[in-house]
């Protein structure tokens, strides 16, 4: 019987490459993002390449009912998804009360809100057939309060702690739930956040290397995954700190961040 992996944010980075490792192992794909050329672009390609079935839905995820409209256009296809990567995120940096109301809104629409929606969308469908796989995107920040980033270190903390709560939910009911705990990752993600320094470690990692590693702990049945030793090591020490402590020292680290964003900003204007 063949299976379909549903990404969100599938246009580029991760999420492109979740749909390719994913159809090449077998998977149709339903491509979730809101660019419909980039879409039409990996779903032709992924196509050729894996001989899956590919279908392309235009939806931007910061909508409110962005989830219902998915779910909406999958019944009018006759689809149901067995794998679903919410993957689609982004992140603001600088001093809470400069960053734009309104995006800092958006952020948590497509980071939390319409994970949850998705979650909700689809996973009755998976418990009907008796199987069925989640995977939620969240990240090396979801360990610790981060200054500067406070509102998408909180969300990326909402996504691991969501997660592992499902996974218990529904481990005994045939369905696996990972959350995936990435450091800095080369995508497009510095691109919106405007500096290259956030990423704090000052190393990345290839999109490649941690889909990889994120598809063998969800065939392991792991509740969490944090590619790289460095990442690991950090995510299991950090919270045996006092939170307290733990906040002043990500507040100057991520103090160097804010400061080389706002004077890139100022070289710009």
């Amino acid at each position: 019987m063949g299976t379909t992996a549903l990404i969100t944010g599938a246009s580029s980075g991760l999420g492109a490459e979740f749909a390719a490792q994913l159809a090449a192992r077998g998977h149709d794909l339903v491509l979730v993002a809101r660019s419909a050329d980039r879409l039409a672009a990996l779903a032709e390609r992924l196509g050729d390449a894996h001989g899956v079935q590919v279908h392309v839905l235009v939806q931007d995820l910061a909508q409110p009912d962005a989830a219902r409209r998915i779910g909406a256009e999958l019944t009018d296809r006759a689809l149901s998804v067995d794998v679903l990567v919410n993957n689609a995120g982004f992140g603001t940096c600088g001093r809470f009360e400069q960053i734009d109301g309104r995006r800092d809104h958006d952020q948590l629409m497509v980071n939390v809100v319409s994970l949850v929606d998705l979650t909700h969308e689809l996973l009755p469908g998976m418990l009907e057939r008796g199987r069925g796989s989640v995977i939620n995107v969240a990240s090396t920040a979801a360990f610790q309060p981060t200054p500067y980033f406070a509102v998408y270190g909180a969300s990326k903390t909402f996504v691991l702690d969501f997660s592992l709560a499902l996974r218990q939910e529904y481990r005994r009911r045939g369905i696996r739930v990972l959350a995936l705990c990435p450091g800095p990752v080369e995508t497009g993600f510095f691109d919106v956040i405007g500096t290259r320094k956030a990423a704090v470690t000052g190393s990345f990692s290839l999109p490649e290397p941690v889909v990889r590693s994120a598809l063998r702990a969800l065939d392991a049945d792991r509740a969490y995954v944090t590619p790289g030793l460095s990442n690991a090591v950090s995510a299991h020490l950090t919270p045996r700190r006092p939170r307290t402590m733990v906040a002043a020292i990500a507040e100057r680290v991520s103090r160097g961040v804010r400061d080389a964003r706002q004077d890139g900003q100022r070289t710009a204007v």
